[in-house]
């Protein structure tokens, strides 16, 4: 019982905050809005005891979106990707392509005969899928991963050598910036 009620809320989340994302105005809060989706995307993982996988798709999820956020916020044009903007280009062709796309899954889901399990499950299916996938290489990949993390972030540190604020100082509604170096966006 409490499974199809997590399950529901999940599905009903993970859909919600997928359209969210094509809803809002701006790239950061759209990157929020995905995220919310992987992460009910997830729970539903969690909820086939399929932990090993759930949890690495939240933890996959939120370093990328974070990283993604981080570079919109220093990169992007507008201030911190928050400027109004739409996310749907050619709407009527998206929007039939997107139906079309949701019938036929819908479709599939519905009218295929779905096999049924043979074997037993395995006492631990979060080892097996571990141990399917990675083998032994596990803690060298989750080293690898931590060491990436941090040769992004000191990469950027080290490559940037003045901020967003630095052409704005504490004034980001001033129409003209005080920017430092010459020649730069918005003159």
């Amino acid at each position: 019982m409490w499974s199809q009620v997590i399950f529901w809320l999940c599905a009903v989340g993970a859909v919600a905050s997928g359209i969210a994302v094509f809803r809002v105005d701006s790239m950061a809060r759209a990157t929020f809005a995905l995220l919310l989706s992987f992460v009910f995307v997830a729970g539903t993982v969690l909820l086939v005891d399929l932990a090993y996988l759930g949890v690495l798709i939240i933890l996959m999820m939120i370093m990328e979106m974070l990283i993604m956020v981080v570079f919109m916020i220093m990169y992007m044009m507008n201030p911190a990707g928050l400027m109004p903007m739409t996310m749907v280009h050619n709407r009527t062709g998206a929007t039939a392509i997107s139906a079309t796309v949701f019938a036929a899954l819908t479709a599939v889901a519905l009218l295929v005969d779905w096999p049924t399990r043979d074997r037993a499950l395995p006492p631990d299916p979060t080892a097996s899928l571990g141990e399917a996938i990675m083998g032994s290489k596990m803690l060298v990949m989750i080293i690898v991963g931590l060491v990436l993390f941090t040769t992004i972030v000191a990469t950027v540190v080290l490559a940037t050598h003045r901020g967003r604020y630095d052409r704005f100082g504490d004034r980001l509604d001033r129409r003209v910036p005080d920017d430092p170096v010459e020649g730069g966006v918005g003159r």
